[in-house]
């Protein structure tokens, strides 16, 4: 979903993307109620330029769905502090 809401936002789009470098990593991962889960993610995308393109998503996820709901997307325009 991440790479669809910065697509359609014309941040990127797939020519310029190199897909085998998209990196995401599961900052956070509660239990909201039984087998609701809030989980929030961290997604770096390339650019075959070499550009970066970081967002966090957070979204609910179930044992039965792996979404419930819409994702939120927050583009990282800075990143602060050490890598």
């Amino acid at each position: 979903m991440a790479h669809t809401y910065l697509k359609n936002a014309g941040l990127t789009d797939n020519d310029k993307l190199d897909f085998t470098k998209t990196r995401t990593a599961r900052i956070a991962s509660e239990e909201v109620r039984r087998g609701l889960f809030k989980q929030v993610h961290h997604v770096t995308f390339t650019e075959k330029s070499g550009t970066t393109i970081e967002v966090i998503t957070v979204n609910d996820a179930s044992t039965q769905e792996c979404s419930e709901n819409g994702v939120d997307v927050y583009v990282i325009s800075t990143h602060l502090g050490p890598n």
